[in-house]
């Protein structure tokens, strides 16, 4: 499954202009590339990179039960995330909507992101998961949000 913005395409195979998606998936199969890496934490979620290029940077993570991240953005970067294994919980929020979008992704979902794009994802289920992240451009700060009910998700203070 993929979530795409509009007017995004993902026909090309050459790495260097291949959609994050794409990479994210191809990654995602080859689990001998990052096997050795793959940790997990007690206390948080575990990431390690494993590989940097002028355009982009691809990280693996591990989630726990109860994992998260916090409502955050990846300011200016493009890029996907693909469960390889568990299931993972997507919250979605935009800007001056109180409306939240939940996806319940499981291995071999795909979802995309853009610039402005807002979200939450934690492993709500029981069992350990394990998704491939790609930013493109590479890796910036992200931004931090809380979510107001009434008008949706505002900058943390």
């Amino acid at each position: 499954m993929f979530a795409v913005p509009p007017n995004t395409v993902a026909l090309t195979t050459i790495p260097t202009t291949a959609h994050p998606a794409l990479i994210a998936r191809e990654y995602a199969t080859d689990r001998a590339t990052w096997r050795h890496l793959l940790r997990y934490d007690p206390t948080e979620r575990f990431a390690a990179r494993i590989a940097k290029t002028e355009n982009q940077e691809v990280w693996l993570m591990s989630w726990l039960p109860g994992q998260g991240t916090d409502l955050h953005d990846h300011s200016l970067a493009t890029g996907a995330f693909t469960v390889v294994s568990g299931s993972l919980t997507e919250r979605v929020a935009t800007h001056g909507k109180p409306a939240e979008a939940l996806h319940h992704l499981i291995q071999g979902q795909t979802r995309v992101f853009a610039p402005g794009y807002i979200h939450q994802v934690r492993n709500d289920s029981p069992d350990p998961a394990v998704s491939i992240h790609v930013y493109r451009a590479a890796r910036p700060p992200m931004g931090h949000y809380r979510f107001d009910p009434l008008t949706g998700p505002e900058p943390a203070a």
